[in-house]
C-alpha cells in the first residue's frame, strides 16, 4: 500500500458531442462518443493509475516475452496504427484486460496459470480484440462516466465510488463491463490472431477449461472477469475450438506452434498467489510486514488489497470499510485533509489513542445533489511511526447505527506488528520440475512431495486432471 493521489480528467467537451465512426473490424458505423485521438489520450491517461492501482510486476523476461508477441499481435491487428503498449500487473487474481487506446495488461496471476505460449496467444488476441473493435471505447460512450458502482470487483452502491478513487480515476474504466457478443468478438479476434502469428489457436479453447475450474473452486464471487459474461464456458471452448479449425484451414498452416516447456521455463520462480510483502491475510487478521501493522476482518466481508487501499465491503454492499495513508504533518492536518478530499461535513470529533497509538475519532456526512442518500463515515486517524493511516468506515446514513460495532471491531484493533513470524514470511513461487517417470500427474505430485490437500489445485495450476498420464522428463508446475 503506498500514497497515492489518482485523478484523471477526461474534459466535458467530449460529452457534448456524439458521432458514427466506422468500426475497424466489422466496417459497420457504430454510435461513438470517442474520436480515436480521444481513446489514445485517454488510455494514455488511464495508465498511470492502473499501475498505481495494480503495481508492475518486476520480470525482464516476462516483460520481454508479452512486448515482443504483442507487437507481433498488434501489427498484423485491424488496428496496427496504435501504438500498443503490454505490461504484467503484479495482482495474483487471473485475469486479463485492456483499455482504450492499445494498453493490454496480464496479472501475474494469469501468467501463472498458463501452461503454453499458444494459451496466452490466445489470450492475448482477445484483449487485442476488445481495442481493435473499440469495445471498451463502446461502453464509455454508453455509459457517460456514469458513477462506477464498485471497489476492485465488489459490488456497492454507487455513492460509495468516491471513496475507493475508482470512478474518477482509470480504474473505472476497467469495471465497463462488455456484453456477450463483444466477448465472443474478441474470441474470434482472439482466434484469428493467434492464428496469424503461428500458435495453435485451439489452446486458447483449453484454457477456458482452467478458468472454469477456477470459477468452481474459488466460488462465484471470485469469478475470474475473462469469464464473467460468458454463462456458459464449455460452449464458450466448442465454439473456439471449431473456430481455430476454420483460420487453421484458411492460413493454410501446418505447424502450427504451442511451445509448453519453453513457456514453463520462463515462469519458473513467479510469485504465486498473494506476496505478503503487500500485505496478506491469515485467520481474518490483515498483516503487512512492511509497515509492520494488522488488524481483524469484518467477518464474511469481501476484501481486496491495492497498492493505495485496503478495502473491505460488506455482503449486501451497504457499507464499506477501507485504509489507506492519509496526507498532513499531523493528525489534525490529516483529519482535516480527509474532511476535504472526501467533501464530508464534520458531526463530531475527539482525541483518542487506538493501542497506545495517537489518534483522531470523527463522524461526518457526506451530502451530495447528485446522491440519493446521504453518507455517513467513521474515521479513526492513527499516527504510527512516520506514517498517519485513515480507516474509513461509510455507510448509508440510514443504516449507519448498523454497522457502527463493525467499523470499531475492525479500525479499533488496528495495532502494531511485531511478531517475526508474520514480518519475514516468503510468498509461494511457482517451481518446474521434471517427471522423473511414466505415471499420472499424482503419482509425479508425491513423488515431488507437494502436501495431498493442494493436489486439485495443482492439477488445475497446470491444466490437467489427477489422472492424467505424466511421461518421464515431462515439465510440470509446483508451489514451494
Amino acid at each position: 500500500m503506498k500514497r497515492v493521489l489518482i485523478s484523471l480528467s477526461i474534459t466535458s467537451a467530449l460529452l457534448m458531442f456524439t458521432t458514427c465512426a466506422k468500426n475497424p473490424v466489422t466496417g459497420k458505423r457504430d454510435l461513438m462518443l470517442l474520436s480515436e485521438s480521444q481513446e489514445v489520450a485517454m488510455g494514455k491517461q488511464s495508465d498511470p493509475d492502473i499501475i498505481r492501482f495494480f503495481g508492475l510486476y518486476e520480470d525482464k523476461n516476462l516483460q520481454k516475452f508479452i512486448d515482443e508477441k504483442g507487437q507481433q499481435m498488434a501489427a498484423i491487428s485491424h488496428r496496427n496504427n496504435l501504438k500498443y503498449e503490454f505490461k504484467i500487473v503484479d495482482s495474483p487474481v487471473v485475469n486479463a484486460f485492456a483499455v482504450p487506446g492499445g494498453y493490454v495488461y496480464f496479472t501475474r496471476g494469469i501468467m501463472a496459470h498458463f501452461n503454453n505460449e499458444a494459451e496466452f496467444a490466445g489470450v492475448l488476441g482477445h484483449e487485442i480484440g476488445h481495442i481493435t473493435a473499440r469495445h471498451s471505447a463502446k461502453q464509455y460512450s454508453n455509459a457517460m462516466l456514469a458513477q462506477i458502482g464498485l471497489v476492485a470487483g465488489m459490488a456497492l452502491s454507487p455513492e460509495f465510488a468516491q471513496f475507493a478513487d475508482l470512478a474518477q480515476s482509470g480504474i473505472g474504466l476497467l469495471f465497463l463491463k462488455f456484453g456477450r457478443d463483444a466477448e465472443s468478438q474478441s474470441d474470434r479476434l482472439g482466434v484469428e490472431y493467434s492464428t496469424k502469428i503461428n500458435y495453435d489457436a485451439r489452446e486458447m479453447a483449453g484454457f477456458f477449461q482452467t478458468l472454469d475450474r477456477l470459477s468452481t473452486q474459488s466460488g462465484s464471487d471470485e469469478v475470474p472477469t475473462f469469464l464473467s459474461t460468458h454463462p456458459d464456458p464449455a460452449d464458450r471452448e466448442e465454439k473456439v475450438a471449431k473456430l481455430a479449425e476454420e483460420w487453421k484451414r484458411k492460413t493454410k498452416s501446418t505447424s502450427l506452434k504451442v511451445n509448453r516447456d519453453n513457456y514453463l521455463k520462463m515462469i519458473d520462480g513467479i510469485v504465486y498467489g498473494e506476496d505478503p510483502k503487500q500485505g496478506f491475510v491469515e485467520n481474518n487478521i490483515f498483516y503487512h510486514p512492511v509497515l509492520k501493522f494488522q488488524f481483524p476482518l469484518p467477518q464474511g466481508w469481501s476484501f481486496q488489497n491495492t497498492p493505495q487501499q485496503v478495502q473491505m465491503a460488506s455482503k449486501d454492499g451497504r457499507a464499506m470499510i477501507i485504509l489507506t495513508l492519509a496526507p498532513g504533518e499531523s493528525l489534525e492536518a490529516a483529519a482535516e485533509s480527509i474532511l476535504k478530499n472526501y467533501q464530508l461535513t464534520l458531526v463530531e470529533s475527539q482525541k483518542d489513542r487506538i493501542n497506545n497509538l495517537p489518534a483522531i475519532i470523527m463522524v461526518a456526512d457526506q451530502v451530495s445533489q447528485q446522491q440519493q442518500q446521504s453518507l455517513r463515515t467513521l474515521s479513526y486517524v492513527i499516527q504510527y511511526g512516520d506514517n498517519i493511516y485513515a480507516m474509513i468506515g461509510v455507510s448509508i446514513l440510514q443504516a449507519f447505527n448498523e454497522y457502527v460495532p463493525t467499523f470499531k471491531s475492525t479500525m479499533g484493533r488496528f495495532n502494531t506488528l511485531t511478531d517475526p513470524e508474520k514480518i519475514n514470511k516468503k510468498p509461494e513461487r511457482i517451481r518446474i520440475k521434471t517427471v522423473q517417470q511414466n505415471g499420472t500427474l499424482l503419482n509425479a505430485l508425491q513423488a515431488a512431495r507437494v502436501n495431498d490437500k493442494r493436489a486439485d489445485e495443482l492439477a488445475t495450476l497446470n491444466g490437467m486432471m489427477l489422472t492424467d498420464r505424466v511421461e518421464k522428463g515431462m515439465l510440470i508446475k509446483v508451489i514451494e
